[in-house]
């Protein structure tokens, strides 16, 4: 069997080598998109001034939530329910375990989807407020909001929020099978809202986030940055109080709340542990 850095290695290589084609068809898309219904005129995305540090974060964040989140099952398996062979791990985790692991994959699917939405938006709006901010911030720097700048968060941030969301579920017994599909849904919707697009999808604004939705999250507070915090329901800001947007009114201003971050990748990571 190889030696555990060799598989850590192997891991990271097969994640940047699905990154990479993922990248240039989703560059291709939205930058025909982007082209002829963008939201705010200014730049094409890969002349942004801070595209290099996007970039990092492109590639960055896939490795680090890949291994992390094997990290955290593999520790709470052991934890929790006392795994720690290696075959055991994969076999417990495979297909999923408990009730939930005996519902259709496709249920299971749905149930991923809207439960992890429900606790990200709560976790988003935790993240708004307190200690929990100076590392969220990071994700409202960009003062050029376009499709690559999704990945932009702060390791801590990804911690206490995707991963950590992704690995109760997954510990709950829903199969990781789901993430075939759920996977790359969630990664083109990232960029998708994150998108220089004039899209609001009419009626169905409340069904589906869409880019002006959560272009108004980007903007200044006072402006609407304290709403729209649902990742892909935006029923969720519906309920409780936190939906906006403006009939006829396009969002236009974006990271100006925080002018002092650092603008390259390292000042960034180090940024919340210096305030």
């Amino acid at each position: 069997m190889s030696s555990l850095p060799m598989q850590v290695a192997l891991m990271l290589g097969e994640t940047i080598e699905k990154v990479i084609p993922v990248t240039f068809m989703l560059a291709a898309v939205f930058t025909v998109l982007e082209h002829f219904w963008a939201c705010n005129p200014g730049p094409s995305w890969w002349r942004k001034r801070e595209i290099v540090t996007d970039v990092c974060y492109w590639f960055f964040v896939p490795v680090f939530a890949r291994t992390m989140r094997i990290g955290l099952l593999i520790v709470t398996a052991g934890f929790v329910f006392n795994i720690h062979d290696a075959d055991e791990l994969i076999a417990f985790y495979d297909n999923g375990h408990g009730p939930l692991s005996q519902l259709p994959l496709w249920l299971q699917g749905v149930l991923f989807l809207v439960l992890a939405d429900f606790m990200l938006y709560w976790l988003h709006r935790l993240f708004h407020g307190g200690e929990f901010w100076k590392y969220h911030a990071i994700h409202h720097s960009s003062e050029e909001i376009s499709w690559i700048s999704a990945a932009r968060f702060h390791p801590v941030n990804l911690m206490l929020g995707t991963i950590g969301v992704d690995v109760v579920l997954l510990m709950a017994g829903i199969s990781p099978n789901v993430m075939i599909w759920v996977g790359p849904f969630t990664t083109f919707h990232s960029a998708f809202v994150h998108a220089n697009l004039n899209w609001t999808f009419g009626p169905f604004r409340y069904v589906l986030a869409t880019p002006v939705f959560h272009r108004w999250h980007h903007t200044p507070l006072e402006e609407g940055g304290d709403t729209n915090f649902a990742g892909t329901f935006p029923i969720w800001d519906v309920l409780f109080g936190t939906f906006r947007m403006p009939k006829g009114e396009l969002p236009q201003d974006y990271g100006k709340d925080e002018a002092t971050m650092p603008k390259e990748f390292p000042g960034q990571l180090a940024y919340p542990f210096r305030h």
